[in-house]
Order: C-alpha cells, then sequence, then structure tokens
C-alpha cells in the first residue's frame, strides 16, 4: 500500500486541490448544491473554517483552518466527496481496484494539500482561489464567477487590498498545469 506523507499541523490553515476523475466533467457546478450540503454536513460533525472556496466545474480549491489540536483533513475530504457521490448517485470511471472499494469512479482519489507558512502565503493562494476561474478562461472578471467565496468575503470587506491576479500567470489562457509550483 502507498504511504502518502502529508504535513499535519493541528489548528494550522490548508489550501487545497481536489479533482473529478473525468476532467471534461462538470459535475461540480451541475451539482453544486449536493456539493454545498455536503460540505455543511461534514463541517457541522466535524469543524473547520473555510476561509475561500472556489469552485470549477472539474476541481475545487480550498483554504480550510482547522480547529486547536486537530489536523485530520483527510477525514473530511473523504466524507465531502462520498456524500456527494451517493447525492449525485450514478458512477463515474471505474476500475477493477475502485469497484472492489465500492467508489463511484467520480472523484479523482487523491488530493493536493499545502500548509499555508504566514500571511503572505494565505494571500498568494486567496488570489488563487479567486482568479482560477478567470485563468481557465471561465470569464473575465473574477467577480464574475458565481461559485467563490469571493462573494462572500467583498460583502463582509474580508479581501486584502488590492485584488490582483497571483503574479506570473497568465491570465486569459489556460495553463498547462491546474495550480502552479509552490516553492
Amino acid at each position: 500500500m502507498t504511504s502518502y506523507r502529508r504535513l499535519r499541523r493541528p489548528g494550522a490553515t490548508y489550501f487545497f486541490t481536489v479533482m473529478l476523475a473525468d476532467p471534461s466533467a462538470d459535475t461540480l457546478v451541475s451539482g453544486i448544491d449536493h456539493l454545498r450540503a455536503a460540505w455543511q454536513i461534514t463541517c457541522a460533525e466535524r469543524p473547520f473554517r473555510t476561509e475561500a472556496v472556489v469552485v470549477l466545474p472539474d476541481h475545487l480549491h480550498a483554504i480550510w483552518t482547522l480547529p486547536p489540536g486537530d489536523a485530520d483533513f483527510s477525514t473530511r475530504w473523504r466524507l465531502i466527496k462520498s456524500r456527494f457521490s451517493r447525492r449525485i448517485g450514478g458512477t463515474g470511471r471505474r476500475g477493477r481496484s475502485m469497484r472492489a472499494k465500492g467508489e463511484r469512479g467520480i472523484w479523482q482519489r487523491r488530493f493536493w494539500e499545502h500548509l499555508l507558512r504566514d500571511g503572505a502565503d494565505r494571500n498568494l493562494h486567496l488570489n488563487y482561489c479567486w482568479f482560477d476561474p478567470v485563468n481557465h478562461g471561465l470569464v473575465r472578471q473574477a467577480g464574475e464567477w458565481p461559485w467563490s467565496s469571493l462573494h462572500r468575503d467583498l460583502r463582509r470587506g474580508c479581501v486584502p487590498a488590492p485584488v490582483q491576479p497571483p503574479p506570473g500567470l497568465c491570465f486569459g489562457e489556460r495553463m498547462g498545469e491546474d495550480h502552479p509550483s509552490y516553492g
């Protein structure tokens, strides 16, 4: 069995990228109400604070802060993914090992996480969340994308000024990777 090394720091803030198995699917936006329900139930059961989130058709980015003494983000993602999958029904791509484990094949098995180091790192990833729909050519301005916490944060006055694209990203065209390299 493969062992993944994950930096787990109780009470820390993390950036996540979670993807569907089928990159051409629009399941996340077409099933947004199911995703919201799965998210809310999981957060009520295993609390975390959603600092930012953006949901694109085939993947999402989120920034979470976990409670003091708790570093278990993996269980939270497993619960969100399984609840969403049960709610939408159907199956995605499923190989023999997925069928044996009862997986529906909607999600990629793993997710990508990054422990945020400081305020500058947090602001970089906030901007990345907010501007990813622009980066993918889905909208011309970040505020046009409906499935983003940017709208919530603007209403609350919680947006670090000025909101601007992360440095080094080419907006208006799709990048070759789904996230920049973090060094």
